[in-house]
Order: C-alpha cells, then structure tokens, then sequence
C-alpha cells in the first residue's frame, strides 16, 4: 500500500477512536440519570428569593399574551417576583400585548446590537440600578409557557446554594410535525441522560436558552458578556471557567416551541452550529487547561461537549468509508475497496447502531411514561434528523464568523391549560 493510501485508513482510525471513545463516556454518564442517587445537596437557607422574571421578545405578538399569563399563574407569592418583557427591535405589536396582558415592558431599538444576548445585556443593567433589589433573574423566550411549580422548584435550588439553575426543557408542540417530534425526542433524552446525571455527579450542566436564573449577584461579579449566537453556551463556559457550575432542576418545567418544517429548523440548527463552533473555538483550550491545573472535572467534560460538531462529522465520514468498504469504489489514485477502513470490528459498530435505535426510544419512553403510536412512526423521522446534523456541523463550521442573528418566528398560540388538557388525552 503506498504512502498516499495510507492517509485514508490512518484518518478513519483516528476519527473511530475518538467518535467511540465520547460515545462511550456519554453513554455510561447517562446511565446515571436513571439511577435512584439521593440529591446530597441540603438547604443552607430557608426564604422565598425574589425574582425578576425576562422575556426577550422579537416581534412575537401572536404568543407574548399567552406567555405573560403562564408566569402570572406560579405557584409562589406573587409579591416575590415581578414579570419583565424586552421588546427587542419589535415593528409589530409585541410591547402593546405585553402591557396588555399585565407585563413590564421596555422597548430596545438597536440595529447595530441585534440578538438575545445583547438584548439581556441591556435589560441586565437596567435591573442593577433598579429600587426593588432582585435575588434572581429568570430568563425566558417569547414562544415558552412555564409550569406553575417553576419558581417553587428553582426557589428549593436556590436555597441549597446554587447561582445558576436550568431548568426542564419541554415541548408545547411535541407531535406537530415529524421535525417537532425529533426536537422533543432531543430534549426529553437531554433532560434524563445529559443534564440529571450530571447535576447528580456533581458537574457543570448546560444552560439551554431559556427556563434558567442566575442570581444578581453572580452576574454583577462575572458580567454577561454572552452576546454570540449561542449565548446560552458561552455563558455557561464562562461560569465553568471562573468554578461555578450551572445546576439542574427537573421538576421546574418550561415548554419551548419547536419548528415545523425541516427549512426551519435547517436554519435555526445552522446558527446553533455556528454559535457551537465560535464557542469550541475561544474556550476549548481554556477549559482543558483549567481542567487539568484545577483538577476539575467539569472543565474537562464542558470542553469534551464543545467538540461534539467534530464528532457528529466524524460519525458522518465513518458511516461513508463503511459503506464503501462494503460496496466497493474507484476514487482516482485510492482504491478504496483494497483498503480495510473500518480497523474497529464490525460487529462493534453493528451494536452500537442497534443499541442507540433501542436506546433512545427507550429513554424517550421511561422520560413520557406513555407509548403513543405516533411517537413509535415519528422516531423514523428522527433518525433521518440526526442524519441532516452532519452537513448543518459542516456548515456550521464553515460559517462561524458570520454573526448576523436570524429570528425565528413562532405562531403557536397554545394556552397552558390547552397543553395540559392535550398531555391528559
């Protein structure tokens, strides 16, 4: 085999390693999300905090109504928190519906400064100089309706000592369309075998976008400065490097909006992407390097997250050289059916192909407790959703610098006694 044909097969063992290592680790850290581990994290205070409640809103005037009502109707005092609307570069009638509704609004008109991030930012330094003094901030999007118990939940993490709590991430469209069927199947698995575990071992979980607080005081510390296109990860690596680790809460539950279509979610997916890899590039190195001077484990498995865009290509470039392998090709100067690329056996990669198609209905299953036959027809959607990750990784990457943020548009004006009533059919 000449030198030149060495470099395909030396390339596809590097990439198995790697892809199966993390596989391996991420699989055996969220076995722990179904273990009964008693949380060992004991109340050091005994109060009600109080609470600024933000939604950042960007032309949502179809939904704004509904969210306002939701955090209206927490089961917590209601002179422990006061609700918060950003009307953000709005040309609609965002901010009047808000009002309407019985919100805080203020409005912000910045063209140059256009995004979530920047949006908390502003309204972050408008509630440090505010009369009423806040413990918290809890951060929302527009299209979210939050459960009741939210705040009662979030108040018992904050007791125990926590700055920075996520939240449940849900779905108020989970059977919409096959996209929002495979965006709920994420999320639900996220919250039972990413998020728990962690909160469980001890480690740094991710903030998700929406459904967290962050107390006051951390933030005056640390400042905020996430302003990119995933601000929710770059804050949360932020914490990690300064030894604050984001907490989980999973019975305070927000139920996002997912998109309809695969054009949509093609797009938002894209900018997730390209947050992902501006992130991997500034922090990646720092969180190893602290990982390994603090000895902090958390540091290392943030940094093991920020490479998952590679992964998710590597899996992409395994899968084509095993289907060449086993069908044959001619590519100019490479044989490719002389060179034996898949170094790891075969039988491996077939278990694991059949364990991750049992795993994730299963997970999907023991996190809803219920089997609809609608969840069992869409999962074929949602194996063909992972398989668009690997040309959105591949542009993601490519488009990391391009900053320009893209809205979303949400019309689902569901109410939250509509999504009860619907989880009870």
């Amino acid at each position: 085999m000449s030198d030149g044909n060495m470099i395909i097969p030396v390339i596809s063992l590097i990439l198995q390693i790697f892809s199966l290592s993390i596989g391996l680790y991420y699989f055996f850290i969220g076995f722990v999300g179904f273990l009964p581990i008693k949380d060992k994290n004991k109340p050091i205070t005994n109060k009600n905090h109080r609470f600024a409640l933000l939604v950042a809103a960007h032309n949502e005037e179809q939904v704004i109504a509904n969210m306002v009502k939701s955090l209206q109707g927490m089961d917590y005092p209601a002179e422990y928190y006061d609700i918060f609307v950003i009307a953000d570069n709005c040309t609609d009638e965002t901010a009047k519906r808000a009002r309407e509704a019985g919100a805080l609004v203020y409005e912000r008109f910045d063209a140059a400064k256009r995004g979530k991030g920047h949006a908390l930012d502003w309204m972050f330094e408008k509630l440090y100089g505010m009369e009423t003094k806040y413990d918290y901030v809890a951060v929302f999007d527009a299209d979210n309706l939050v459960d009741p118990g939210f705040l009662r939940a979030m108040n018992k993490r904050a007791n125990q000592g926590f700055k920075v709590v996520q939240g449940f991430l849900d779905s108020k469209n989970p059977y919409d369309s096959w996209i929002t069927a495979s965006y709920s199947y994420c999320f639900w698995s996220i919250n039972r075998i990413f998020q728990l575990p962690r909160y469980k071992l001890g480690m740094c979980c991710e903030l998700s976008g929406t459904g967290f607080i962050i107390a006051l005081d951390t933030l005056k510390k640390l400042g905020w400065g996430a302003t990119c296109l995933t601000e929710d990860m770059e804050f949360t690596m932020k914490l990690c490097l300064n030894g604050e680790k984001v907490a989980f809460a999973y019975d305070a539950k927000v139920y996002d909006e997912k998109p309809l279509t695969l054009r949509q979610s093609w797009r938002q997916r894209t900018r997730w992407m390209q947050g992902h890899w501006d992130v991997a590039s500034r922090y990646f190195w720092k969180l190893i390097k602290r990982g390994i001077t603090k000895r902090s484990w958390s540091c290392i498995d943030c940094a093991t997250y920020l490479v998952q865009p590679i992964r998710v290509i590597a899996v992409g470039i395994i899968t084509f050289f095993a289907y060449v392998e086993t069908f044959g090709g001619d590519f100019g100067f490479i044989q490719m059916n002389d060179l034996a690329m898949t170094f790891i056996p075969g039988w491996i990669w077939q278990a694991i192909v059949i364990i991750q198609m049992l795993y994730m209905p299963f997970v999907v299953c023991y996190e809803r407790r219920e089997i609809r036959l609608n969840m069992l027809w869409f999962y074929f959607g949602y194996v063909l959703y992972n398989f668009t990750w690997v040309p959105i990784a591949i542009l993601g990457g490519l488009k990391k610098n391009k900053t320009e943020w893209a809205h979303t548009k949400h019309t689902r004006t569901i109410t939250l006694e509509e999504l009860n009533l619907d989880k009870r059919r």
